[in-house]
Order: C-alpha cells, then sequence, then structure tokens
C-alpha cells in the first residue's frame, strides 16, 4: 500500500526560490502543488480536488493577488488551514495583513525553518481537532 503525503499548495513565483522550497518540503515528507500567481493558487484551492494540507505562499505574486489575499481565500475554503508566508520585504505587513495563527518567514530562511513552520502548525491544528472531538 502506498503512504498518502500531506500536500502542501505552495505559492512562489520566482523559480529559483520556488526549487528550493519545493526540495525542503520534499525532504520534510511533503508533497506539494506549485503555483505561481495568486489567481491560480486560488483557482487551485477553490477547485477542491486536492485537500490541501498547508499553505506556503510569497507575499508579493505576479498577477493581481498578494500572498495575503491568497491566505484569506484559503481560509474560506478550509478556515484552519495552516498557512506560512515567506517574504523577503513585506514581513513588516504581518500582523496588520497575515491570517490569524499564521507564520511569516522572512527571506532568506533556513529550509529546515520551513519545515517546522509548516509541522508546527499542523500539530496546533491536530491538537484543536481533537479537543472539538
Amino acid at each position: 500500500m502506498t503512504e498518502v503525503l500531506p500536500t502542501v499548495l505552495l505559492v512562489e513565483d520566482d523559480d529559483a526560490i520556488q526549487g528550493i522550497v519545493e526540495e525542503a518540503l520534499r525532504e520534510g515528507g511533503f508533497e506539494f502543488t506549485s503555483a505561481k500567481t495568486g489567481e491560480e493558487a486560488v483557482t487551485l484551492l477553490k477547485g477542491r480536488l486536492v485537500a490541501y494540507c498547508a499553505l506556503v505562499t510569497d507575499i508579493n505574486l505576479l498577477g493581481s493577488l498578494t500572498g495575503w489575499e491568497v491566505a484569506r481565500a484559503a481560509r474560506e475554503t478550509d478556515p484552519n488551514l495552516p498557512v506560512v508566508y515567506i517574504s523577503g520585504a513585506a514581513a513588516h505587513d504581518w500582523p496588520a495583513q497575515g491570517v490569524p495563527n499564521s507564520i511569516i518567514l522572512q527571506k532568506p530562511f533556513a529550509l529546515a525553518q520551513l519545515t517546522t513552520a509548516v509541522s508546527q502548525l499542523l500539530n496546533e491544528r491536530s491538537v484543536a481537532d481533537l479537543g472539538k472531538a
């Protein structure tokens, strides 16, 4: 029987950074789907073809949507979806723009920080779900 790995939606428009983050997710035991624009990410989220376990998004993206807006759209489809923002310049806006119970990583960050952040949010979500049972 094949083990189904949790799937992260990654939204990053820089090919080099996308590749590095994909490798970190793979090494951390995650599958991933990558999108380059906020619009593409929102389409994937609303299509519900994959049950994403988390969203990892840059803030400044190609297209008209920002990572802030992608995260808000993600929370409309799953109010408890773990969100990790990655940004080089917009981290200072996180307290005002970020969704609750999210984490921001300032670029450059250690790749282990990314998988730790995703895992931490997934663990917090699991504990919260147990409390509701």
